[in-house]
């Protein structure tokens, strides 16, 4: 396997074995480089300025979101919005298309395991509009079985809301045949891709879905830069979320009318030096090949599944069907506090998450407090999850002098 921890310099020198790629990534050199490169020789306010630096930054903040539409196949770049991130990204749907299709006892339906970004807008707006939020609740190998998705995506269902992949369990969702069945009711699909628009080939036509988020933080790119990919004819309809400069055609005194998708949705000065670190992170990962990213981390899962399996004292949540999950891994420690576990395996150079993930009630489904998590990038390696392994029973073997 190729490390590529090379191009990583947080990681370069392997003193720290980091797994904890689904919170954040590390960036490599090429995007760090490009991002000073702008800098140095481009930073000026896009779309602003009649001068050849501002019209320079303004092909370069336009060259990005080409490049983001090509990642994901969207069949234009004006279907590409940049937000801060999947937050804001599902804030912006929830505000402007649900707000403004959602009428009272309609339904909108997510599944039990979404982050809260995709399940706190949406409580939002049932309650603003006196609709009905219903869940599509998983089974105990963490998969939404098939009769949960038929019996909840009914007729009367206007928005279904579902994670590609959980931040949690891995589960790979079924988006296909979910957005097939709630076309099929007259309901619109809006995909949290964050944990999933890094790992895998996403093809938006294929899929036929009608919103896709994802955030650059999760995939190389800098913090503050993100993504919502809408169906040019939905952009074209919603009103904007934010208002301010250069989302504006004209300003009267009593009123105002807007610029076209995708700048409405694009209000004051935009994170230009995080869309050029955008780009260049994309430009690593088809470097790599979408197709050899989901191949070398299912190798590093395959590897850190059979090996966690090994450890009697360890509860993994989640299938165990590895086809059907991503590098994201959740476990307990019998007894031990998961942020103890962390704290302990942080003293070893360790980096895990613990806690509930942004994902409280999945974390009631399941009857638990919160979890560890270890996720999987392309630049880890076996030595990593060895690591993590070592970690872990010296752990538990800590805990059982103090007991």
């Amino acid at each position: 396997m190729i490390n590529y921890k090379k191009d990583f310099p947080l990681l370069e020198s392997g003193e720290i074995a980091y797994l904890d790629s689904g919170a954040t990534t590390q960036k490599p050199k090429q995007v760090i480089e490009a991002i000073s490169n702008y800098y140095g020789n481009d930073n000026a306010n896009p779309h602003r300025g009649a001068y050849k630096l501002s019209i320079r930054a303004t092909e370069v903040y336009e060259n990005a979101r080409r490049k983001v539409a090509d990642f994901i196949n969207a069949k234009r770049p004006e279907e590409i919005v940049f937000t801060r991130n999947s937050s804001e990204s599902l804030n912006l749907i929830a505000y402007s298309y649900g707000l403004n299709n959602i009428s009272e006892n309609d339904k909108i339906v997510i599944s039990i395991m979404e982050h809260h970004s995709n399940l706190v807008p949406w409580q939002f707006v049932a309650k603003k509009r006196n609709a009905k939020l219903e869940y599509m609740y998983i089974n105990d190998e963490g998969i939404i079985p098939e009769e949960e998705i038929m019996s909840k995506i009914i007729p009367g269902v206007k928005i279904v809301a579902i994670t590609q992949v959980s931040n949690v369990l891995g589960t790979i969702n079924p988006i296909k045949e979910i957005v097939k069945r709630a076309h099929e009711v007259g309901a619109i699909v809006v995909v949290d891709g964050a944990q999933s628009v890094p790992h895998m080939k996403i093809d938006v036509q294929d899929l036929d879905v009608d919103f896709l988020v994802f955030s650059g933080h999760k995939m190389l790119a800098p913090l503050g830069i993100g993504v919502l990919f809408a169906k040019k004819e939905l952009l074209d309809k919603i009103p904007p979320f934010l208002f301010g400069g250069d989302m504006i055609e004209y300003v009267y005194e009593q009123e105002t009318t807007f610029a076209a998708a995708p700048a409405k949705f694009e209000a004051g000065t935009q994170n230009a030096e995080g869309a050029v670190g955008f780009e260049s992170a994309i430009d690593y990962l088809n470097n790599i090949g979408m197709d050899n990213v989901h191949k070398y981390e299912y190798k590093i899962l395959e590897y850190a599944m059979k090996e966690l399996s090994k450890l009697e004292f360890i509860t993994i949540y989640g299938t165990k069907d590895l086809e059907k999950r991503a590098g994201v891994i959740s476990f307990n420690l019998k007894g031990i506090h998961p942020h103890d576990v962390a704290s302990i395996l942080d003293s070893k150079n360790v980096c895990i998450r613990s806690g509930n993930h942004c994902a409280q009630p999945l974390h009631k489904y399941l009857n638990l407090e919160s979890t560890c998590r270890a996720s999987f990038y392309i630049y880890n390696t076996m030595d990593d999850v060895d690591r993590l392994i070592d970690g872990l029973k010296k752990t538990k073997e800590m805990f059982n002098k103090w007991i």
